[in-house]
């Protein structure tokens, strides 16, 4: 079986969740990737040192410097006459991109996979994570999405692929980019982090958010993140997100501070290593989950804690 692989980067560098996607595809057989973008050379080598992957094909062109689904899913359709399957990091962008392909290929889409269990089956999360769904697919062409943090990342050097340019298929015309608001953040991205302290409606305000996060994210060199209460509440920005509606992490340390621990932000964060949970109520259902609870006022024990780091 040949896989393809969408590789996601910011025209400099390869995304983390991409190196997951391609540990996956490599479970199905043979790995090819794929790069498009404007002026993606360096990506494209980049790519090629990867372990495991046998080709990188490149699609350098102007239709494709946004990664708008409109006109990658075309090009990806038009490289699935050589490949059996189809494969995404289940990011915001690989999830915008895979439906598309699936219906363009009338196949039905596998969405945010855990594990390969088979050539054809495969399982991923149903109910908020809370069961395990093994599907089994009779559809000739495969398209995949991958949980990231289901798998290990694949290793970035090691490889020595060969690097083909393959024709573009051109912009379609039916969208176009306006512009982008990118939050510049000197801590470590949120889906990559090794420790996020994470904060809930319990603070009261965005001021108290900040105030309290901000200082003990930074003693710990960690990112930040929120619960979705504490987004609708105006407390965080929505890619500070963490759960089924936001973004999917598994730290090897989550901080989970005032948060009570709802269905969907359970869903984004229980595959941590270490869950440490500070909350004024104990019979707040994060304490299910947490490794280490902490009963407290947080606007106590969050300072105190920040003072001994």
């Amino acid at each position: 079986m040949k896989t393809l692989v969408w590789v996601e980067h910011d025209g400099q560098s390869v995304k983390d969740a991409t190196y997951a996607a391609i540990t996956a595809a490599g479970k199905l057989g043979e790995v090819e990737l794929l790069v498009a973008g404007q002026g993606v050379d360096g990506v494209a080598q980049t790519a090629a040192q990867i372990a495991g992957v046998a080709k990188v094909l490149v699609a350098d062109d102007a239709a494709y410097a946004h990664n708008l689904a409109e006109n990658v899913a075309p090009l990806v359709v038009e490289l699935m006459g050589s490949h059996d399957a189809f494969v995404a990091a289940a990011t915001t962008t690989g999830k915008n991109i895979a439906p598309r392909v699936a219906a363009l290929l009338d196949v039905m889409q596998i969405s945010e996979i855990l594990s390969v269990e088979g050539p054809d089956s495969f399982t991923r999360p149903i109910y908020a994570g809370n069961a395990i769904a093994t599907v089994k697919t009779s559809d000739a062409k495969l398209v995949l999405t991958v949980r990231g943090t289901a798998f290990d990342k694949a290793e970035a050097t090691g490889g020595s692929a060969a690097v083909e340019a393959v024709t573009s298929t051109g912009d379609k015309g039916v969208s176009k980019f306006v512009g982008a608001e990118i939050a510049a953040s000197e801590r470590p991205e949120l889906t990559s982090a090794k420790i996020i302290v994470s904060g809930g409606r319990a603070l009261g305000s965005e001021e108290q958010f900040h105030a309290l996060i901000d200082p003990l994210a930074d003693k710990l060199n960690a990112a930040v993140g929120a619960s979705r209460a504490a987004v609708d509440a105006g407390y965080a920005p929505n890619d500070y997100q963490v759960g089924q509606t936001g973004k999917i992490v598994a730290p090897e340390v989550y901080i989970a501070v005032g948060i009570s621990g709802a269905i969907q932000h359970l869903a984004g964060m229980k595959d941590s290593k270490v869950i440490v949970a500070i909350n004024k109520d104990e019979d707040a259902p994060i304490f299910q989950v947490a490794d280490v609870g902490l009963v407290g006022d947080l606007f106590t024990v969050v300072p105190e804690l920040t003072a001994k780091l």
